[in-house]
């Protein structure tokens, strides 16, 4: 079950988004908000609230500044109402985008995504431009020289769909979403901790960027993730 390689990718978007650790806890923030909002304050019955809680645990997020923004999002303190909003579009050399915001203000959002699309060699397309090349899932990934076979053993078991090897070495694990947190738990109580875990969009297919192509649309992906608004960005750009 041989995947492609993306673990210098993942490695390399782990390190921007460390640089970018400042900018993570409003983004969390604004989840929790959001989660608790749609879902209810309970995370034991709200998936949703569940992960974005447990994003704001490995930020390193006092529990009290948790609890507050779920009361405000839920009523019992006064608080913001964010609107999710999805944009698709593409970068440099073709590559395919989804933007994930949550925001207050639709108009200043589209406004500042647009702007950071055409300053940076990118533009917006149309609802369902792009979708359709990616699946939402749950995704594991797992550092060069993890067994395999254990893996794939405990995450089936758990109900994943899918294990991956890549070729340098690091194996995926691919679940529904609503079977991510099964299968998270499952493999760490085997004592396999993965490098990657969460709910994302996962690009079905790549395009591969090299030279000044990468650094165009690396700089474009860091003026998206930048905005205040934006909460995730998608892409199937290989870093060449």
């Amino acid at each position: 079950m041989a995947g492609h390689s993306k673990w210098a990718n993942i490695q390399h978007r782990k390190g921007r988004q460390d640089e970018k650790r400042g900018k993570i806890w409003t983004k969390i923030i604004r989840e929790i908000s959001a989660a608790a909002r749609l879902g209810g304050g309970d995370p034991g019955a709200n998936p949703r609230l569940r992960l974005a809680i447990d994003k704001a645990k490995a930020a390193n997020m006092p529990a009290d500044t948790i609890k507050k923004n779920i009361d405000k999002a839920t009523g019992a303190l006064e608080g913001v109402n964010y609107e999710e909003i999805r944009y698709e579009g593409y970068g440099v050399g073709g590559a395919a985008l989804i933007i994930d915001c949550l925001t207050d203000n639709r108009v200043r959002t589209v406004a500042e995504v647009r702007h950071a699309l055409s300053k940076h060699g990118g533009n917006l397309g149309t609802e369902g431009s792009v979708a359709f090349q990616f699946k939402h899932v749950g995704q594991l990934v797992f550092a060069p020289g993890t067994s395999e076979d254990k893996v794939m053993e405990v995450a089936l078991e758990a109900g994943a769909d899918d294990v991956l090897s890549d070729e340098d070495g690091a194996v995926e694990v691919l679940t529904a979403p609503q079977q991510f947190e099964a299968v998270r738990d499952a493999l760490a109580k085997a004592g396999l901790t993965p490098e990657v875990a969460h709910v994302t969009m996962r690009p079905e297919n790549s395009v591969e960027l090299g030279g000044e192509d990468a650094e165009k649309m690396q700089k474009l992906i860091d003026a998206l993730e930048d905005l205040d608004d934006v909460q995730e960005v998608y892409h199937n750009a290989v870093f060449g």
